[in-house]
């Protein structure tokens, strides 16, 4: 157990513990045991006692087993072509793999469930009940763990559900590898189905929103395929990429002789900026007056984090951090994000990090000097616009800003002179002076509305806050449409604590990631958090099965605000334009009256509904104890609209 994991348990009262605990037991029971991961009751078997995969050119796929105690019939038990992709996914590291079953890739299935997973160091299979929620959970998982994991589905309407949730991991930049079934030969298609399920090229559907894709064509090729799909995907720019992996493949049987390529998984270096580009631009932000510092998919990591802590105090400049991750301390005395316009019209030059739309971001800075240091210039696709417009940049640095973070503060430390280090000091005590008015007018408008119903969004997230600020916590989905109060409100000091929201806006995204996520928090001890949208719920409803079946700790708080809100606000003030009145502009957008206590419990969530705003506070406390306990929790929270 964890130090993290220790200090949240410390905060809970043992009994209310016991009783949650065994209320989870009792559930598992009522639904079949469906709150027990899978491969909880089969004990591992030692890697000694399996034939493995070629790690080393030296060894061959059908190395005999050196267990004495295994049976003479399962030691000359031969190999198939998924039991080597199988032993693949395990020594690259894909051993996270959510799936919904499909006929085109039970060889793999098989292998996984009887192989992979009872080894000492097993795959870990998980249950989606959608292909979008499978692709989301990998999405949340990547974002937390730092590296890519797999998910696989079936040919065709696999992939097609899987769609939505790729084209959000291309414009959040997140590695994902997906692994799709595939029947490509007609003498092996037994059934109507496989015809209406078969496709020449499949990935050919996602192709203009994934970093690369390919259909091998026998197991050296799928050796290659896969370990060049995790390097594109870990790359960065990081994006998904598409594997179409052939049943007839997956289910030939391996000669006893046959020679298979040795794997081994890559250590991936990112791009870094031009050394002169570097230096330029450090000599323009060492001579500027009023520099500002713009972040938004910048730290993927915490030593990314801690660079831009860094360079932020060498300058004393403002930071912006737009949200795509967790780029910078929330309530550091130069977080000026939510101070952008007043910033931005004083600044002269402008550092942009990993800012996708950049011409939104530096609006209104019509003096300033603009440096781009982004991977995005690397690899971009024209069809799917998630470049957004472009403004005027006065140097364009093509180089990841974390991996190119050190190299800039050397020079940066070189370039500035000696007789501007008070001026520094004193721009950045006049930037922290203003961030405390900042801070103290966010705490009053958090209060405003604090006992009308429905509830607020800012009581909610100070309400939470104020029983989990001592917890090593973790919020695992965006905040944008709730208020941004965590950022406003929240002492945010650890890269793990935000992960940004879902890249592409598709609704569907948060019940999978966060339950992604939240499966990557667990073996940390962490508790991770997410508010999340009714809308959104709906959309992908089945992600709470996952988490309750496999056991994955998470507070999900629901806002229940009643439909799109978003969308009301727009019909409305089209309907204003045209002087039309705005009584009828909540058909077709509202969604009255939902339960969505009642939706969790009958995944096997302890679920709780809050319409009165002093009821919020024991609810929370309630759904704590749960989550300590190890099962997720959700609380249906009847809000206001943002």
């Amino acid at each position: 157990m964890t130090g993290g994991r220790r200090n949240f348990l410390k905060t809970m009262s043992a009994g209310g513990l016991a009783a949650v605990a065994a209320s989870g037991k009792a559930r598992a029971a009522a639904s079949g045991g469906g709150t027990s991961k899978v491969a909880s009751s089969v004990p591992p078997i030692p890697a000694a006692a399996l034939e493995t995969a070629p790690l080393e050119p030296s060894e061959s796929v059908q190395t005999a087993p050196s267990d004495a105690a295994l049976s003479a019939s399962a030691r000359a038990q031969p190999l198939y072509g998924s039991d080597y992709m199988a032993d693949c996914l395990q020594h690259l590291g894909l051993t996270v793999i959510p799936q919904v079953p499909g006929s085109t890739f039970t060889g793999l299935h098989e292998s996984i469930v009887n192989r992979g997973m009872l080894r000492e160091k097993p795959l870990d299979l998980l249950t989606v009940t959608h292909e979008e929620i499978g692709v989301a959970f990998a999405h949340g998982y990547a974002k937390v763990a730092g590296d890519a994991t797999a998910t696989i589905v079936h040919s065709t309407v696999g992939l097609q559900h899987a769609s939505m949730a790729l084209y959000n991991a291309w414009c959040d930049r997140a590695p994902v590898v997906c692994l799709t079934g595939s029947l490509t030969d007609p003498e092996s298609r037994k059934n109507w189905v496989d015809w209406m399920h078969a496709v020449s090229d499949g990935p050919a559907l996602t192709r203009d929103f994934t970093k690369f894709d390919e259909t091998p064509r026998s197991l050296p090729h799928f050796t290659e395929s896969l370990v060049r799909g995790y390097q594109m995907a870990m790359t960065p720019p990081q994006g998904p990429v598409v594997l179409a992996i052939d049943l007839n493949l997956q289910e030939r049987r391996i000669a006893k002789d046959e020679a298979l390529p040795s794997l081994r998984k890559p250590r991936i270096s990112a791009p870094q900026g031009d050394s002169g580009g570097v230096a330029e631009a450090a000599k323009m932000l060492a001579q500027a007056e009023n520099p500002v510092l713009i972040a938004d998919r910048t730290a993927r990591t915490a030593e990314g984090f801690g660079a831009l802590i860094e360079l932020a105090e060498t300058l004393q400049a403002p930071v912006i951090d737009m949200g795509g991750r967790l780029n910078f301390p929330w309530l550091h005395p130069l977080n000026q994000s939510f101070n952008r316009g007043a910033v931005l019209r004083e600044a002269d030059v402008i550092l942009a990090m990993e800012v996708q739309d950049l011409s939104n971001a530096v609006r209104p800075a019509p003096n300033a000097r603009l440096i781009s240091l982004s991977s995005y210039d690397y690899y971009l696709k024209s069809n799917y616009q998630s470049f957004q417009a472009m403004p005027k940049v006065d140097l364009a640095i093509a180089g990841d800003a974390e991996a190119t973070l050190p190299a800039l503060l050397a020079a940066l430390r070189a370039a500035i002179p000696r007789r501007s280090r008070s001026a520094i000091a004193d721009r950045g005590a006049r930037w922290a002076e203003d961030r405390k008015g900042q801070m103290a007018r966010a705490r009053r408008e958090a209060a405003l509305g604090w006992s009308i119903k429905p509830i607020t969004t800012g009581r909610v997230w100070a309400e939470v806050h104020d029983q989990v600020k001592d917890m090593d916590w973790a919020i695992v989905g965006g905040c944008h449409f709730e208020g941004k109060w965590p950022q406003q409100l929240w002492d945010a000091r650890q890269h793990h604590q935000y992960i940004g929201d879902s890249g592409g806006y598709g609704l569907g995204y948060l019940p999978g990631a966060a339950v992604g996520a939240a499966y990557a928090h667990r073996s940390e001890g962490r508790l991770p958090i997410v508010f999340g949208g009714d809308g959104d719920l709906l959309m992908a409803p089945g992600a709470l099965f996952t988490a309750a079946y496999h056991t994955i700790p998470l507070l999900y708080l629901v806002h229940n605000n009643g439909g799109y809100h978003q969308e009301i606000m727009k019909v409305q003030e089209q309907a204003n334009a045209r002087a039309r009145g705005i009584a009828r502009t909540h058909v077709g957008n509202v969604l009255p009256g939902a339960d969505y206590a009642k939706l969790g419990a009958s995944m096997g969530v302890a679920s709780q509904r809050v319409v009165e705003p002093g009821d919020l506070r024991a609810a929370i406390a309630r759904a704590l104890e749960v989550v300590a306990s190890g099962e997720p929790a959700l609380i249906d929270i009847v809000s206001q609209g943002r």
